[in-house]
């Protein structure tokens, strides 16, 4: 991702294993994202109490939602 670009919460997620299934999705179709969690680096995993957040950029969100679909 470069510098410039503004990234937005796209979707929460109540673990990071759903968040990153969600990113290779995004990934196999050309779309960068970030996985979030305040976890202590994986350390802490209990920390999640605020979700884990798939992060993508502003211009992208759009297309995220096509490839993922509809939030549950």
């Amino acid at each position: 991702m470069t510098k410039e670009s503004k990234l937005v919460v796209f979707r929460d997620f109540l673990n990071k294993a759903e968040a990153e299934l969600a990113q290779g999705a995004l990934e196999a179709q050309g779309v960068d994202s970030i996985v979030q969690a305040d976890d202590a680096g994986g350390e802490e995993p209990g920390l999640w109490m605020g979700g884990v957040k798939l992060l993508v950029r502003e211009q992208d969100r759009e297309r995220a939602g096509e490839i993922l679909g509809p939030s549950k």
